[in-house]
């Protein structure tokens, strides 16, 4: 996997269309995938399937191992006699088709999951429990929602002190199991639900790359649960420093991210087990793992806790190759993706090397006049993904259209575009299908299109401004703009650069 040429469509669960509000795990997604199958693609690239935070970010979770419980699918709960219809058709969502709507989502699909969990029988409540003993994640993720609730939302470092002490917390764990059986169940559905829609892809032929973001939300069951692992005052229960970016291509101020950086010293001592587990569960789950924000590994940027930009930070050292050569001796060759975007040295680049994994090109970077970027199509390696755009970037129509004129002069140049009407044709853009056939000459063995790029969208179709706190992770689009996608341009293209070979030999 990702040593041959192929090609992937980049479109999260969220925008899916669905009648529910959200895109979940139902014959939508299955009817994507024959489209991508019939096209000749290789791989299905989605965001993390972990819960998102309160600005429906799923890069910030309360948990690195769960499901986000909107993808379940509630017809799937009524196929197993769980919920009638008339529990279903109470998820139906009546608002736009192109918008994501969580807050609905959410609190539709938990009133149905509660409802369904009232419905467990003797023999799937066995099954639970064998999901549980092969996850050992589960118990202290369902113990710490059952406490959140009981704490009314509030973030753990909030709650009291019998709760807020994890060690303390989990000694007395049997006085929270009936409030915490409801969120094992809950993980049990999403999980079974995607093993199955996954198994429906593999079949077609299409391998599926998950993504694992690098951190972790400050209010999630990894931190309270592992508060050595992070670098935390155990006594305050505060962040000492914490994550992001210095300002860079998306932002002049940098990001601030606000994640807890890890005790990388403390993880050496333990193993890394913690890293283990997450990459033998993202193995699990996905086929490839593409780990956002790869360069931390060789060093990251800290910023002081009350800090109110990510201006004021500092450089400071990863576990580098010390944690790779643990992957490698429990996993061997692991299909992993590094996300090795944004600004980076010599030691980012020593490690991609060492680890063998590829890493990462846009080909939206590369359009400098003044430059031979290494994100131009003809500077890639085939050790590496190359992408149309990512799920941070602008759309390539949207980015035409903000371009300066040099840089849209010379990205039209570059792809062998001829004369000013670039911005005509919508659909069947010449323009943006030269830019995309620029990324699928390239020797990059695995090229990635998002799907507003197949529609030849503009910016408003954008799925995340970097940066930016609001209206992101919205986009949604509908099975009729699936339909219509122009297959036979797809699998010509996918056919004639040798992108059409099978993920699984």
């Amino acid at each position: 996997m990702l040593k041959k040429r192929g090609a992937g469509v980049l479109l999260h669960i969220s925008s899916m269309p669905s009648p529910y509000g959200v895109g979940v795990f139902d014959d939508n997604a299955r009817r994507f995938i024959d489209k991508i199958s019939d096209m000749g693609f290789t791989y299905w690239q989605v965001l993390p399937f972990n819960p998102v935070d309160g600005a429906n970010s799923p890069y910030c979770s309360p948990s690195a191992f769960a499901g986000n419980f909107m993808f379940i699918n509630p017809k799937g709960l009524q196929d197993m006699g769980l919920v009638d219809e008339d529990d279903v058709k109470s998820n139906i969502y009546n608002g736009s088709p192109y918008t994501a709507d969580y807050e609905f989502a959410g609190e539709k699909r938990l009133e149905l999951l509660h409802k369904a969990f009232l419905s467990i029988d003797e023999r799937l409540a066995k099954e639970i429990k064998e999901f549980e003993l092969s996850n050992d994640w589960v118990t202290d993720y369902a113990v710490f929602m059952a406490i959140k609730e009981i704490e009314n939302g509030k973030p753990w470092w909030e709650w009291s002190e019998k709760h807020a002490r994890y060690h303390e917390c989990i000694k007395d764990i049997f006085s929270y199991e009936d409030r915490a059986a409801f969120w094992k169940f809950v993980q049990y559905i999403f999980f079974k639900q995607w093993y199955e829609l996954k198994e429906y892809a593999n079949k077609k032929g299409v391998a599926v790359i998950g993504d694992m973001p690098i951190y972790v939300a400050m209010d999630s069951v990894d931190v309270w649960s592992n508060l050595e692992m992070f670098l935390i005052d155990e006594k305050t229960l505060t962040a000492e420093k914490v994550a992001g970016v210095p300002p860079d291509y998306f932002s002049e101020d940098g990001q601030l991210w606000g994640n807890p950086i890890y005790n990388w010293q403390a993880m050496k001592e333990d193993e890394y087990s913690w890293w283990i587990s997450r990459l033998s569960q993202a193995l699990k789950t996905y086929d490839t793992v593409r780990i956002d924000h790869f360069r931390a590994f060789a060093s990251y940027w800290a910023v002081p806790a009350d800090s109110d930009t990510a201006k004021v930070g500092e450089w400071l050292d990863g576990p580098k190759m010390d944690l790779f050569n643990r992957v490698k001796d429990v996993f061997g060759e692991a299909p992993i993706i590094a996300e090795d975007l944004g600004v980076f040295g010599e030691d980012v680049v020593k490690l991609l090397e060492d680890t063998g994994f590829p890493g990462m090109k846009v080909v939206q970077f590369g359009f400098d006049p003044n430059a031979d970027s290494s994100h131009l199509p003809h500077n890639a390696c085939a050790n590496s993904v190359n992408y149309v755009g990512t799920h941070d970037n602008n759309t390539i129509l949207g980015w035409l259209w903000e371009a300066s004129e040099k840089e849209r002069r010379f990205a039209l140049d570059y792809a062998g575009f001829e004369g000013d009407n670039w911005g005509e044709g919508g659909y069947y853009s010449k323009s943006c299908r030269k830019i995309i056939e620029a990324v699928w000459k390239s020797s990059s063995n695995t090229a990635i299109i998002a799907l507003q790029d197949m529609c030849g969208f503009g910016s408003d179709a954008r799925m995340n401004i970097p940066g930016v706190p609001e209206k992101n992770w919205r986009f949604r689009t509908t099975a009729d703009t699936i339909d219509s996608i122009d297959s036979e341009y797809f699998r010509r293209i996918n056919s004639l650069y040798r992108r059409t070979y099978p993920a699984f030999d």
